[in-house]
């Protein structure tokens, strides 16, 4: 008798151990919905659009987008991470979510470290430094001198307090050993309007939104927050090669499941991610919105790269002493 218990207790072990296997082997069987942690017409919405449309064709289940603003993202946030680990609700986070958020804000009820799973990075938006034109500065070294001159003299801009375009201002002043002084807007559009206005010096903006400027001579682009440069602001020269060595700011967004979705299923949406973002057409499409796609990536090296962005602007946070609530 003995033996039989032992036997059958073997067998739902075996069972059990091969459960995840079979249902990733099956999966999907129905739709997916991707979590999309601001409104339509976003940066954020637009590449999860065009990339849910290209996951449709290769895993053969219709994804749904469910847009839930608010609270920086934290609110979509904290719902897919208490949601169920069964491959069928997944989310797009970005830079700010999942790396900065729990820096900035004194309590969010989500650790984006421990409460996600990493599928696979998608893409990239390029930050770049933009001054009024009658600045009479034409490189880094010249902005950097004029600022070391003028102490507290000159102002940048940025969408708002706490926001990418603000933490990139103090991680330049840091970098560059600078005083210049941070003006907050309620929105991108009217920082820049303002900086073309001359009202404030510089700030630093996606490349969406500067590229008509920079062209038009509104705006004059000194460098690209990236470490190589992007052929979304042709001729502008990153930031890192005019003496900020390694000076990165991008604006990114990648693809988490809730924590404990089994390792089988996160390995097929990683290779289904990686032959969405190889494709041509996909890359043209994420291009025009302004996004540089990323290379191919795997959810452990989407993992570290997400923790050490989260140690990187914890640093700048903590030193500017920033706090948003």
């Amino acid at each position: 008798m003995l033996r039989r218990v032992l036997s059958c207790f073997a067998v739902a072990a075996c069972l059990l151990a091969v459960m995840p296997a079979i249902r990733a082997a099956d999966y999907p069987t129905r739709p997916l919905t991707l979590v999309v942690a601001f409104t339509p017409g976003g940066a954020s919405d637009v590449l999860s659009r065009i990339l849910a449309r290209k996951l449709e064709q290769i895993l053969g289940q219709p994804i749904v987008i469910d847009n839930r603003p608010g609270a920086g993202g934290n609110v979509a946030a904290e719902s897919v991470a208490h949601s169920a680990p069964d491959g069928y609700t997944l989310f797009t986070g970005n830079n700010a979510i999942l790396a900065t958020n729990a820096a900035l804000y004194k309590k969010i009820n989500f650790d984006p470290v421990s409460d996600f799973a990493p599928i696979g990075l998608i893409g990239s938006q390029a930050n770049i430094l933009v001054v009024n034109p009658a600045l009479p500065v034409r490189s880094m070294d010249e902005l950097i001198a004029l600022a070391k001159a003028n102490p507290g003299k000159l102002n940048f801009a940025s969408s708002g307090h706490g926001l990418a375009a603000h933490l990139a201002g103090e991680l330049f002043k840091a970098e560059a050993k600078i005083d210049i002084i941070h003006v907050p807007y309620k929105g991108a559009a009217p920082a820049l309007q303002d900086v073309i206005a001359g009202h404030v010096q510089m700030m630093f903006s996606i490349a969406t939104t500067a590229q008509a400027q920079i062209a038009g001579g509104t705006v004059r682009g000194l460098g690209v927050a990236t470490l190589a440069p992007t052929s979304l602001v042709p001729g502008v020269p990153t930031i890192a090669s005019q003496g900020l060595d390694g000076f990165e700011v991008i604006g990114w967004n990648g693809v988490v499941a809730p924590p404990g979705t089994p390792a089988a299923i996160v390995s097929k949406l990683n290779a289904a991610i990686q032959h969405g973002i190889a494709d041509p057409q996909l890359k043209d499409q994420l291009h025009a919105a302004g996004y540089d796609v990323a290379k191919p990536n795997t959810p452990e090296q989407f993992a570290r790269f997400i923790n050490d962005d989260t140690e990187r602007w914890s640093g700048v946070v903590q030193k500017a002493n920033i706090v948003v609530k």
